[in-house]
């Protein structure tokens, strides 16, 4: 019942689901065929309608799916814009496509340049090869023709006696030595230098008993000089100091002698040996007057002429300022050249010979060595007779107001301190000097004491005496400084005096001036004048002046600089050879071991100017200053000239007497990093230049990242000690010519400019050539000096930060010129082209040159410089005052002459149409 049941329910089941399906495929069917009888009726309908309206048709400009023309294409207002975008497209395209094959031809024929560039540049290189090796050849064969036409010299070799040697033959009296017969030439050779060694007192007995002072300053002199040696077996010249004594001290003559022989390089007869007596005080006494010296040189300030042997023993200055600086500022101006006194005399004669007027001696009985006539008598009585006439106001007194100071017998003492006789001695024009009454005292302490202080406030000597010995006189030309009348002409005195014009007054007062700076103020002067004049003896040239060694900071080079048009276009005008020549250096000076005694001769006594620095070689003074110097000179120049010829055969040459030479610029700059790499490019192409020497003057050094230019000759970046505008005329090391155009960092000189300057300083080697230009005047209100740049018809100075001048004066400027004027451009960080226009013409008595019509050199857009700062005139006016003070003149000298080139075009305000122009 139950199986039945379920078989019955399951059948049922599976009875349904059967008819479920069945339904359910009916419907599909029925629904898919209505689908296919839509499509198969509904669509060829509809087609066969849009066929049919297409067909019936009447005008073929309806048609839809016909061919139709672009243009009526384009009617259609959708597409009028992508028709037009079309169009454009199709245009560019185009062009493009013209441009891409016009390219592509361009780019194939600069191939073929390139490649025919590299076969140049190839053969460029391989006959540059060829050059280069003739050129190393023509060297060679011309080193060997030269070597072959001069004769092959060597040192001679250094002779190096032992102490025991057996020296020189001994002359028959001790007076009759003289370098011949009591000095060994053997120990002093040409090339030996000229060492000197000096003996430490303190070694010695006598040393004990010398003045502390005297003593101190000669160590300090000696320790300071180029020449002294420590090694006693090289030296040519040994040096012994044995006086000044101090007061209470006596040593006896035999005593001092044993000591002098005792001196370990003595060797017998102390020949090569200097005794050397300073005097401080004027009761000095004739310390080695009984002291047999031998072969020994003796140099003191007091002589007997039966102890000095002339062109053996020097007569020195005395030792007034012992270890003191002479103050500028107290000694007297130079101008004006007459002062309240013509000519003043104090003195007491303490001790004298009988009267020439009382003593009936006949001329005959004098010459056959009777004793001397005194003529003292005479020229007091002459004396008074001047200035009783009140002709001239005068002042003479033989009679000291308070006790005379000690002196040696029959010589005037000197009365009062030396404070009241240099007052004395500041208003006077000239200043007698009275010999001492007996003829056997060649010179004294006290007459060498009125000379010193005569010299030092610039009243000129006038020496009674002619057999007198003055300092150095066999080296310095006394006649240009002082006048030297022999006594029987006391009468004449007042007449001579008054004959002198104010400009040879000036001149002597000038030359004294010189003279006491040069060899008398200081103990560094005495000493270095005493081994001078022994070196110029035995014809030793002088050591070399010292160079400035140039610290190089080491910078980097970037690529070539260009050519800035507005600096170098110079129309027409050829500036120098066509390519650039590599760096030349001056010709070295060669005439140091050819000076002859002749050349002595003239140095000292046809010398222009007030220093006698110049002898017949422009630039070669004798005695120190010692300003010689090895690194560059005038010398002997290589025969030849100029080729003659015009226009373009002249400028492309330099021509004259020195046809081939360069020049250096030496610019100072101070973290102006964008300024001084400008300037150093406008300097590229610069025919003649030879390098640039740029003093860097800040202690920053420059930017690790900056990129020197390349401008085709060295540049060499100097570092300084200290931020100084006196570095500027260092004599670097690295300047190897003669010419230096000194320029600041942001002048802007066009290059035919520069080359004119150089053309012209050629022509004028001693004076400063160059472009803006300034004088002085005289404010007379406030009676002082000022400065001024106006425009003007006349100058006296050209500044130094666009000038040329020769590297003489760098030395000049850095080591002689007096270092109080150096100290105020320090001080003021100005005025260093002031001095150095200065120096110059105080040196040359010749104004400078100025070049063009240009007046300033400033670059546009420039950073400000220190000129521009009110201060600066000021402090220019005061820097012009104090060096009056420090020469004791004005040395400036005003001049109207400008030289101008015939192609330069100068354009002068309507104000300034009446300057001369000189071409």
């Amino acid at each position: 019942m139950t199986g039945y049941t379920m078989l019955r329910n399951g059948g049922a089941g599976n009875g349904g689901q059967t008819c479920m399906l069945r339904w359910s495929n009916r419907i599909r069917l029925t629904w898919l065929s209505f689908t296919l009888f839509i499509i198969l009726v509904f669509f060829p309908l509809i087609a066969h309608y849009y066929l049919t309206t297409l067909d019936e048709a009447d005008e073929a400009g309806k048609r839809i799916f016909g061919p139709r023309a672009g243009s009526e294409l384009c009617e259609v207002k959708h597409v009028l814009d992508l028709c037009r975008i079309r169009e454009s497209v199709s245009e560019e395209l185009l062009q493009l496509e013209a441009k891409r094959q016009e390219l592509n031809s361009e780019v194939a024929k600069l191939n073929l340049k390139i490649e025919a560039c590299k076969k140049s540049i190839e053969n460029a290189k391989q006959d540059l090869l060829q050059l280069k090796n003739v050129i190393s050849q023509t060297e060679h064969s011309y080193k060997e023709l030269v070597a072959q036409n001069q004769p092959k010299l060597s040192l001679p070799i250094r002779l190096l006696p032992e102490k025991d040697e057996a020296g020189l033959p001994p002359p028959k009296a001790q007076r009759g030595c003289r370098l011949h017969n009591c000095f060994d030439y053997s120990r002093c050779p040409l090339t030996s230098g000229f060492p000197v060694y000096v003996y430490d007192s303190d070694q010695f007995a006598f040393g004990s008993y010398l003045d502390p002072l005297v003593k101190q300053a000669f160590q300090a002199a000696a320790r300071a000089n180029v020449y002294v040696t420590d090694s006693a077996d090289i030296a040519c010249l040994y040096v012994i100091l044995v006086g000044e004594m101090q007061e209470p001290a006596v040593l006896r003559p035999a005593d001092l002698e044993k000591q002098l022989s005792s001196l370990p390089h003595w060797r017998r007869d102390g020949h090569n040996h200097v005794v050397l007596s300073l005097s401080r005080k004027l009761d000095t006494q004739n310390l080695l007057y009984n002291v047999s010296t031998g072969r020994a040189m003796v140099a003191q300030s007091t002589f007997y002429a039966a102890q000095y042997r002339p062109g053996f023993d020097l007569v020195v200055s005395p030792l007034v300022h012992a270890m003191s600086e002479p103050n500028f500022m107290e000694i007297p101006p130079q101008v004006p050249v007459k002062r309240k006194y013509l000519f003043t005399f104090q003195g007491e004669k303490i001790e004298s010979l009988r009267s020439s007027l009382q003593e009936a001696r006949s001329f005959e009985e004098e010459m056959e060595g009777d004793p001397p006539a005194d003529y003292d008598d005479r020229i007091i009585a002459t004396l008074k007779a001047v200035q009783d006439s009140k002709l001239d106001q005068v002042l003479v007194e033989f009679t000291c107001k308070s006790q005379p100071r000690a002196s040696l017998p029959t010589e005037w003492a000197l009365c009062g301190e030396r404070e009241d006789r240099l007052e004395l001695l500041k208003l006077s024009t000239f200043a007698l000097i009275i010999t001492p009454g007996d003829p056997r005292l060649l010179v004294s302490s006290g007459c060498a004491t009125r000379l010193f202080e005569a010299l030092e406030v610039g009243a000129v000597p006038v020496v009674l005496g002619e057999h007198v010995q003055l300092p150095y006189q066999d080296v310095l030309q006394w006649s240009e400084a002082a006048l030297v009348v022999p006594k029987p002409r006391v009468t004449e005195v007042h007449f001579l005096l008054r004959s002198l014009s104010d400009s040879d007054l000036l001149a002597m007062r000038r030359q004294g001036r010189f003279l006491w700076e040069t060899y008398f103020s200081t103990t560094d002067s005495i000493f270095s004048t005493v081994l001078a004049v022994i070196r110029t003896r035995i014809q030793i040239p002088a050591a070399p002046i010292r160079e400035e060694a140039a610290a190089e900071i080491p910078h980097r080079s970037g690529k070539a600089a260009g050519t800035d048009p507005n600096m170098a276009d110079t129309g027409d005008l050829d500036l120098g050879p066509v390519e650039t020549e590599p760096p030349y250096a001056s010709p070295k000076y060669l005439r140091n071991f050819t000076l002859t005694v002749t050349d002595l001769y003239r140095s000292w006594n046809s010398a222009p100017g007030p220093f006698h620095l110049f002898p017949h070689t422009p630039f070669d003074p004798v005695l120190p200053s010692e300003a010689k110097f090895l690194g560059s000179g005038t010398g002997f120049r290589p025969i030849g000239g100029g080729a003659g010829g015009s226009g373009k055969e002249f400028q492309a040459a330099l021509g004259g007497n020195v046809p081939r030479e360069q020049f250096t610029v030496v610019m100072l700059t101070y973290e102006r990093e964008e300024v001084l790499m400008n300037s150093l490019e406008r300097l590229n192409g610069l025919p003649y230049l030879n390098k640039v020497v740029v003093v860097w003057n800040s202690p920053k050094l420059p930017s690790e990242d900056l990129v020197w230019p390349d401008i085709g000759v060295p540049i060499m970046v100097v570092r300084t000690e200290k931020n100084s505008l006196n570095n500027r005329f260092l004599p670097w090391n690295e300047i190897e010519t003669e010419a230096i155009l000194s320029i600041d960092d942001d002048a802007h000189l066009r290059h035919d400019e520069i080359m004119f300057g150089f053309r012209v300083w050629r022509e004028a080697r001693d004076r400063i050539v160059g472009f803006p230009g300034r004088y002085h005047a005289w404010d007379l209100p406030h009676q002082a000096w000022l400065y001024n740049s106006n425009y003007s018809c006349e100058l006296s100075m050209v500044l130094t930060g666009a000038a040329f001048f020769h590297k003489y004066y760098a030395y000049l400027y850095s080591y002689v010129m007096p270092q109080a004027i150096r100290d105020m451009v320090d001080e003021y960080i100005n005025c260093e082209d002031i001095a150095m226009n200065f120096l110059v013409s105080h040196i040359t008595r010749k104004p400078p040159i100025k070049v063009t019509s240009r007046w300033t050199f400033r670059c546009p857009g420039c950073p400000q410089a220190l000129s521009h700062d009110d201060s600066h005139f000021h402090e220019r006016h005061k820097c012009i005052n104090f060096f009056v003070k420090v020469y004791g003149y004005m040395p400036l000298l005003y001049t109207q002459f400008r030289v101008d080139s015939v192609l330069f075009k100068t354009r002068l305000p309507h104000d300034k149409t009446k300057c001369f122009k000189f071409i």
